[in-house]
Formats: C-alpha cells, structure tokens, sequence
C-alpha cells in the first residue's frame, strides 16, 4: 500500500449531529449513523452535502493499542451556524489545523488495513507527527455505503515533528 495524502490547512468548522461514546471493540458506528441519518432534515443552515464521522480521542489513544480503549465518535452535518440545534442533537465546532488527507476507496470492512498503513508506515517516516485535534471522514457524492466502489476521505490531524 502506498497511498500518498494531500496536506491541507482545514478551517474551523462547525457541526450538528449526534455523538456516542464507543471503542473498537464496542463499535456502536451502525448505531450512531442509524439514529442520525433519520433526523438530519431536522437541521438548518447545512453547508454542503458531505456526511462528517468526526471522532475525538484521547491525547494518549494512540500511544498504546487498546480495542477496549473509548472515545467520542459523531454523525455530523457542516452548517453555518449553531443558532438551530434540534433537540436531541448537539453542536460542535472544530478548530483549525493541519491535516494529512487521504483518499480512501473500498468498503468499511476493508478501512482498518488503511488505518494500520497510515498510523505505522506512513505517519513514522511523513516528519509529521499527530495533533490532538478531531479525526475526520468526509463523506461526499461518490460515498456508497459498505460498496467496494465507495470513496471518501480521511482527515489525519498532524503537526511538524520537533
């Protein structure tokens, strides 16, 4: 595998949607998505039409692998304002950093080999090292769920090794 990202400043963003807290190992994504995707028309002032999987760990997640280790994981619409919250979703807003982006094709199933290349061959010899920020995955028009064909991108936050 050699995929190779773009590095991009992302702007701050804000968001709508839901957010569970989970592990790998108790992987509530279905869950989450299943109970967002049928109130998502409930939210107003939507920029775009990209689905966001935001996920925020812990500054010390990735130092140690842990299937059991928990962190937040949300089901996200981009909007330009946090004015209209409908109830029982919650807003949230993402700061602005650097991002490794890589574009990722083929089915979920298939996505930890990509994660397990960017993490431990990627990342160790990019002079980049993680930032603690929100992970991202962007889902656009050519997004097909679980489809083989499917693509979407995935934001890595990083900053410039030391």
């Amino acid at each position: 595998m050699n995929l190779q990202p773009r590095i991009e400043t992302f702007p701050q963003k804000k968001f709508i949607g839901k957010r569970i807290k989970m592990s790998l190992a108790g992987n509530k994504t279905l869950q989450l998505w299943q109970s967002f995707m049928p109130e998502k028309s409930k939210v107003k002032d939507v920029t775009g039409t990209e689905l966001y999987s935001i996920e925020n760990y812990t500054p010390d997640y990735f130092k140690i692998f842990n299937p059991a280790a928990t962190y937040e994981k949300w089901a996200a619409v981009e909007v330009c304002n946090l004015e209209n919250v409908p109830e029982g979703m919650e807003a949230f807003t993402s700061p602005e950093g650097v991002y490794a982006i890589f574009l990722y094709k083929g089915s979920a199933g298939e996505a930890p080999e990509t994660y397990q290349y960017i993490f431990n061959e990627w990342l160790p010899q990019s002079g980049y090292v993680l930032d603690d920020r929100p992970h991202f995955a962007v889902m656009g028009e050519k997004y097909k769920n679980n489809d083989p064909d499917s693509e979407e991108e995935l934001y890595i936050p990083i900053k410039p090794k030391c």
